[in-house]
């Protein structure tokens, strides 16, 4: 009998090797979850390692809930509704596709192997991992459309697929009609998804009435686990149940969660998230050595297992991309007929972006665990799961970067990012001030009020201070106040500590001095360890102007009013942060970050509604009449 002290050593072990293994992972900007897999590959043959033996119930009930709900808190419901079609296409047809064309090739290789085992064995390798497309998308700069369509359809494909193998392991011992396979589709799909519609909405209510921020994130950690409880109680899926609830109340959070509890909640599903996915892979890479132990009482050779393997292999990745390339080339078909709308299709590059990003995880070989001990040929299939796990994450996901890369496809644009982020602060502080002026009397103090303005008018213009990185100015206003500031928190914080060890003041009220120097330093606009992504070349953004007229008109080209310098700023003496031309008469100012403000002048003096930036390498530009970016 196993002790206590030996299973708090066991994990304690699993821990650590997880931190270390990812450290030097990412160290050497290596594939995390690969890693993971060869370590425990390694580790499993190891004299003395504890046999960690993969629970199938243990990962379906107590693992695969939290991974997938602290997934989908973070997946937009905005963009789910938009891409449903082609997440549904992905999530239901090609798990049915995969597990039709992976079964037939199981049963043509493996010796005595019912066909239903063989659709068994397709249902078990059809879903592509939502850990693993996560963990991937991360490393990868693919566009973000198709990482949303990747999570979307790696939340939902597991339901469909859980479904298909219990159809299939039913008619291994007996037979199944076609009406009970749609049933079983219709029930899996309406009960879990109204299971999860109940819990998002119970969940909502009682965490909006909730006011502590440690009850808050107790109860969401009891949410994955009561959806998927309910889908599966009422015979729906339960796995669709936890993502239907981590989708509302990850969109619905804004609303009914204050500032604190939606931080702690991120903070601790971030930490769970972390410590969960990546323990999965390293006990995937543990379970090799009993996997071996037991095909090696098959009775098959070594050769025969190797093409068995590599067959189910070729046909889990082949199944993938043909089922991507025939959706494409029906969708240009309907349209050439016209017997579709013709909307912008996807290049034939994507499609293959998109089939070749198939890695499967965890939910694969623990869904081959279910298979019952009298499935014939049972050892084989799960080595054969075993080897789709470790090949797709070896072969796809090594060669994903690559392919991207080939490929051509745009990443997230960094500068584009930067100007959205800029316009909407620009239009959450004037709708700000308008409330402002609204709301303050003339009983409140005058420089409480210039006080908040400037905090306001602080936050929009260190975001448009980002945008002018390729200017020669060392430092704007916003990092000068920043690295102040920061310099005066470590002075702050010191003198609080040496109060705390010299006992000046009372714990708890060392403890709620030091949380408020946390909370502003937090608070600070932008931090020295963030990625310097807009410091790369700024492009000219898609259209974020909508139907500004202003921004629509052909500027002719002017000559600039002068080449480095803003004029009013050289006869007021003052100095400028960025400078900024009118496209209508080529008068170069400098911008709102500045003391003199000049462009924003020039408009009030002149009418003339659209600027453009005159830094080095940016091209965006700013209309003063409808407030839009462009």
């Amino acid at each position: 009998m196993i002790s206590a002290v030996d299973i708090a050593a066991e994990i304690v072990g699993l821990v650590v090797a997880v931190l270390a293994v990812t450290a030097v992972a990412r160290r050497l900007d290596w594939s995390a979850p690969l890693c993971l897999i060869v370590v425990g590959v390694v580790a499993s043959f190891v004299p003395g390692v504890p046999d960690y033996q993969l629970d199938p119930e243990v990962v379906l009930v107590g693992l695969l809930p939290p991974l997938l709900y602290s997934t989908a808190i973070q997946t937009s419901l905005v963009d789910f509704r938009r891409l449903r079609g082609p997440i549904a296409v992905l999530s239901v047809g090609l798990v049915l596709f995969t597990a039709a064309g992976v079964g037939v090739v199981a049963w043509l290789v493996i010796p005595g192997l019912p066909l239903a085992a063989g659709f068994a064995l397709g249902a078990i390798v059809a879903p592509p991992d939502a850990v693993a497309a996560t963990a991937v998308a991360r490393r990868v700069a693919m566009p973000r459309k198709m990482v949303r369509l990747l999570e979307g359809e790696s939340l939902f494909n597991d339901a469909a697929a859980l479904v298909a193998l219990s159809t299939s392991v039913a008619a291994i011992t007996g037979a199944i009609s076609l009406w009970n396979v749609g049933l079983d589709f219709v029930l899996a799909a309406v009960g879990g998804a109204v299971a999860g519609a109940v819990v998002g909405y119970v969940a909502s209510f009682v965490r909006l009435k909730l006011t502590e921020p440690v009850a808050d994130t107790a109860l969401s950690f009891a949410v994955p686990f009561a959806a998927y409880l309910l889908g599966e109680s009422v015979h729906g899926s339960g796995v669709l149940a936890v993502v239907i609830a981590g989708l509302m109340l990850g969109h619905r959070s804004p609303r009914v969660l204050s500032g604190s509890a939606r931080t702690a909640s991120r903070h601790n599903w971030q930490t769970v998230q972390y410590l969960l996915e990546n323990s999965v892979f390293l006990l995937i890479g543990l379970q090799l050595r009993r996997i071996l132990t037991e095909v090696g009482r098959s009775g098959l050779s070594v050769g025969m297992l190797t093409l068995i393997c590599a067959a189910v292999l070729a046909a889990t990745i082949v199944t993938r991309l043909v089922w991507l390339m025939g959706v494409a080339a029906e969708k240009r078909i309907l349209t050439r007929l016209g017997l579709r709308k013709k909307r912008k299709a996807w290049p034939w590059r994507y499609s293959v972006v998109i089939g070749w990003a198939g890695m499967r995880g965890v939910v694969t070989l623990a869904a081959a665990f279910v298979l019952q001990p009298g499935t014939p040929q049972r050892v084989v299939l799960v080595l054969c799961a075993f080897v789709v796990v470790a090949g797709t994450l070896i072969l796809q996901g090594t060669t994903l970067p690559m392919l991207v890369r080939r490929m051509g496809l745009p990443g997230p644009d960094p500068a584009q990012d930067a100007l959205q982020e800029a316009a909407l602060l620009h239009d959450m502080v004037r709708v700000a001030l308008v409330k402002l002026d609204e709301i303050s009397t003339d009983d409140d103090p005058p420089e409480v009020v210039q006080r908040l303005r400037d905090r306001l008018q602080g936050r929009t213009d260190a975001a448009w201070e980002q945008l002018g990185r390729q200017s020669a100015l060392v430092e704007t206003p916003s990092d000068a106040y920043r690295r102040l500031r920061l310099e005066l928190l470590a002075v702050e914080r010191e003198h609080c500590l040496k109060a705390r060890d010299n006992g000046m003041a009372d714990d708890v009220v060392l403890r709620r001095v030091l949380e408020r120097l946390d909370i502003e330093e937090s608070m600070l606009d932008r931090d020295d360890d963030e990625p310097a992504e807009t410091d790369r070349e700024l492009r000219a953004p898609a259209s974020l102007a909508g139907a500004c007229k202003h921004l629509a008109h052909e500027w002719k080209d002017v000559e600039p009013s002068s080449g480095d310098s803003c004029a009013a700023c050289v006869e007021e003496g003052l100095t400028w942060v960025h400078l900024r031309m009118c496209l209508k008469c080529g008068n170069v100012a400098c911008c709102d970050s500045s003391v003199g403000k000049h462009s924003d002048k020039h408009f009030r003096d002149t009418r003339h509604p659209v600027m453009r930036s005159y830094e080095p390498g940016e091209s965006w530009r700013w209309c003063f009449v409808d407030k839009q970016l462009g």
